[in-house]
């Protein structure tokens, strides 16, 4: 472990690379910020930031990255596909890892892979369990969908280089911009569908991962280690629509249904599952909606941290900021 002077950051104009960029800038870390298309406007104000347009995707990318990570203590890989587009996922997910696994060379700077709680098989796991790193991950030879296959092949391909590494996965990620997501149910017009359950939604803050992946950029790993990301303070769905409303006047109508309905359903449209929405496809139902528990222990123990603050006032300062 020690002072950190440079990190690289892919996709550093994302919403996840850009708020580790800030953090890092705000610690006095200088920053070589990588991006595909559109550069920010500010990082040309801010002398800290060595700002590099590359294709991770390109072959070509592996000679360029070269000698930028020879002169940075860490890199945080923040660049992915986000979507369920399985060639946008080969490309710009499992394309672009591998070609950076290639540009890093051995003894190199530390490696800290953003990945995502998706790589976790729920299909395994019972209602009530507690999702820690030793659960099962999602079976290659027959994933629940293109994302979740992505993200384990990402960390697949970090392992099989047998060089340290922190795997970081992250719960659905909100704040400024982005404080809705499909963990909650889904919309018919104006009213939403509640999945209605007693679990804990699995969040983190994105300043609060960008806390975690700068800790993770400062601290050797013991080997490939895998760190669930998560908030202190989880919320419930119901709790967590209630603030939003509170805070931003919406969803107005909310029909809550509760998760046994919704699997009941999904079982029954199980022979029909190819042609079924997410909500009526039982892995997927599961994997997003399933009360369950969701331990961050591991990550207070070996990165430390806390969050900024207790949930409401999380979302509601993200809600104000983006507004």
């Amino acid at each position: 472990m020690g002072a950190l002077k440079r990190i690289l950051i892919t996709g550093a104009n994302g919403f996840v690379g850009s708020a580790a960029l800030r953090r890092a800038r705000s610690d006095g870390i200088a920053v070589t910020a990588l991006y595909r298309r559109h550069r920010p406007e500010g990082w040309s104000d801010d002398p800290g930031i060595t700002a590099a347009q590359l294709d991770l995707n390109d072959p070509a990318s592996v000679d360029a990255l070269r000698p930028l990570i020879a002169e940075c203590d860490a890199v945080i890989h923040a660049a992915a596909h986000l979507g369920g587009d399985k060639e946008a996922i080969a490309r710009d997910t499992i394309r672009a890892t591998s070609h950076l696994l290639d540009a890093m060379q051995p003894g190199s700077a530390r490696l800290v892979l953003v990945s995502s709680i998706a790589v976790y098989d729920m299909m395994q796991l019972d209602r009530g369990s507690e999702v820690t790193e030793r659960c099962p991950l999602v079976d290659p030879a027959a994933p629940r969908d293109a994302y979740s296959a992505g993200k384990f092949e990402q960390e697949r391909l970090v392992a099989a280089r047998n060089r340290p590494a922190w795997l970081m996965r992250a719960g659905a990620v909100y704040g400024p911009g982005r404080t809705w997501h499909a963990l909650m149910g889904l919309w018919l017009g104006k009213l939403f569908v509640e999945v209605a359950s007693d679990g804990a939604l699995p969040m983190v803050h994105v300043d609060h991962l960008a806390d975690a992946l700068l800790a993770a950029a400062a601290r050797d790993p013991e080997g490939v280690e895998a760190v669930n990301v998560l908030d202190d303070d989880l919320p419930t769905r119901a709790r967590y629509a209630g603030v939003h409303r509170a805070a931003s006047g919406w969803p107005r109508l909310r029909l809550p249904i509760p998760y046994a309905l919704w699997l009941g359903a999904a079982r029954l449209a199980a022979p029909l599952r190819s042609s079924m929405p997410g909500l009526l496809r039982e892995d997927a139902l599961r994997a997003r909606m399933m009360p369950v528990t969701f331990s961050n222990a591991r990550l207070r123990d070996r990165l430390g941290g806390r969050d900024r603050a207790p949930f409401e006032a999380m979302l509601k300062r993200s809600i104000e900021d983006a507004g």
